[in-house]
């Protein structure tokens, strides 16, 4: 208990300079591997705060490591800092206010994930020092979480073999120990080539991409009454052949995300949605292009690393906000609906709580509320080690993931207050594994028992390589 008072501490000396790192990162264009500003200031505050610090590990030039501290064991802290398209908003306004010439935004709270990671992983190297006391701390910074999955191609290069455990949390609107639950994903690129004609004087000689694609549409959404309830297949278009109607399309490109339980079941789903496609160009002759972008696996639990989360949750108590915090949220709260609201308690399994704007109670380890049904890539870090992830309040009770309402509330005082209270329970969980070797070996026997017969097994094929993008010329 003295242990993690002392991390506290440190956390609260240095929290106002890693306010300053989200705030920083605020809004900037981050989209699946273009996180080059939001990785950079992640790196030069590894360097200040002084981590050995690895750039661009597994080939990703905006991913970056920080590591101290010598021997074992090993913790990782997983940070993100990436951003969703068509999000901009400007901060601390409860109406729908994008930024002018700016269409991205941190609709998810990554620049407040990274911030807070960042902010534990500093404060435990410098209690490992001044303590004069074994163990690494590894910071992993990991662009494109977004669709990207950065973290299982990290994986995949061999990044967390000598990792013990592996500890992260996510912004949230309930302060809670993470169920492990969520669907693996594969995004999978169809891209159909035909051959372009005027569509009014010759249309018979032309071969139309758009019409396979959608027939393909067509196609897995008839799968859709064949599939298990709990899978999902979304889709965009990325390229509809051209804006001019009397030609013949001669190219069309869509994305896929198909999405299931486990690993095992969305492969079996993949091969379908890829049959559906070729029968699409066999109807149409045209020729259809596939090729994975990326995926990531199902999330795994941990129950002993979980109980230790939580221990540290009910010590520190709920994030401790303000009247001025809770009358921002009631107004975020007025533009959602009762809906929303609802949802968000049916999620933890709990009923809805009238005039609570912001989340001041503890969701309790054992709540049974309803399955996570999106994806992340810390599913196959908690493959490859024992993880534990906490979700802590920042935002509204029912505010929507990836709406402009999270944007708006990313750099508030509730915000701050809430990535302060995040490192302080990921501090803490990392310092009971690093004094307790017994808890530590808990943790690995448990993640040993989940996987079972089943090691672990990269989703994404060894022929596909993070789909890196260029260096804006204007950073």
């Amino acid at each position: 208990m003295q242990n993690t008072d002392r991390i506290w501490d440190l956390i609260d000396a240095k929290r106002e300079d890693f306010f300053g790192l989200s705030d920083r990162i605020w809004g900037m264009p981050e989209i699946a591997y273009t996180e080059y500003r939001s990785a950079e200031e992640h790196r030069k505050m590894l360097q200040e705060q002084g981590f050995a610090i690895t750039q661009g590990p597994a080939g990703i030039p905006t991913a970056v490591i920080g590591e101290a501290g010598s021997g074992g064991p090993v913790i990782a802290i997983l940070g993100e800092y990436d951003a969703l398209p068509g999000l901009s908003q400007e901060a601390n306004i409860a109406e729908p206010r994008p930024l002018p010439g700016n269409g991205y935004g941190h609709g998810c709270g990554h620049n407040m994930l990274g911030s807070a990671a960042l902010l534990a992983a500093t404060a435990l190297k410098d209690y490992l020092a001044q303590n004069n006391l074994p163990g690494t701390i590894r910071y992993y910074g990991c662009p494109a979480e977004e669709g990207g999955a950065a973290k299982a191609f990290m994986v995949r290069a061999g990044l967390f073999d000598d990792v013990d455990a592996a500890i992260t949390w996510h912004p949230a609107s309930m302060n809670r120990v993470d169920k492990a639950g969520s669907l693996a994903n594969t995004r999978i690129d169809f891209t159909f080539t035909g051959r372009a004609s005027h569509a009014a004087a010759a249309p018979h000689l032309g071969r139309s991409a758009l019409d396979a694609m959608e027939l393909m549409s067509v196609g897995v959404n008839y799968m859709r009454e064949h599939m298990p309830s709990d899978a999902r297949i979304h889709y965009a278009v990325l390229d509809g052949g051209g804006i001019a109607p009397n030609v013949v399309q001669a190219r069309a490109k869509v994305r896929y995300a198909v999405r299931a339980r486990d690993v095992h079941g969305m492969k079996a789903l993949n091969e379908r949605v890829i049959k559906v496609a070729r029968g699409a160009a066999m109807m149409t002759e045209t020729e259809v292009e596939i090729r994975i972008f990326s995926a990531v696996s199902n999330l795994l639990g941990n129950s002993p690393l979980e109980e230790v989360m939580f221990a540290n949750m009910q010590r520190l108590g709920p994030v401790q906000f303000d009247a001025a915090d809770r009358a921002f949220a009631a107004q975020i709260q007025a533009t959602l609906s009762a809906e929303d609201i609802a949802a968000d308690y049916r999620a933890v399994g709990l009923q809805t709580r009238d005039d609570t704007p912001l989340c001041d109670f503890l969701v309790p380890l054992d709540a049974v509320g309803e399955p996570m049904i999106g994806s992340t890539d810390v599913g196959d870090v908690s493959w490859a080690v024992p993880t534990v992830q906490a979700r802590v309040a920042t935002h509204a009770i029912g505010t929507p993931g990836h709406s402009w309402q999270i944007t708006a509330q990313g750099k508030a005082s509730a915000a701050h207050k809430g990535l302060a209270h995040a490192a302080k329970i990921m501090a803490g969980t990392a310092a009971d594994l690093l004094a307790d070797p017994e808890l530590l070996e808990k943790a690995k026997a448990d993640h040993k028992a989940r996987i079972g017969k089943l090691p672990y097994s990269c989703p994404i094929p060894d022929d596909v390589n993070p789909p890196i993008q260029p260096r804006p010329e204007n950073l």
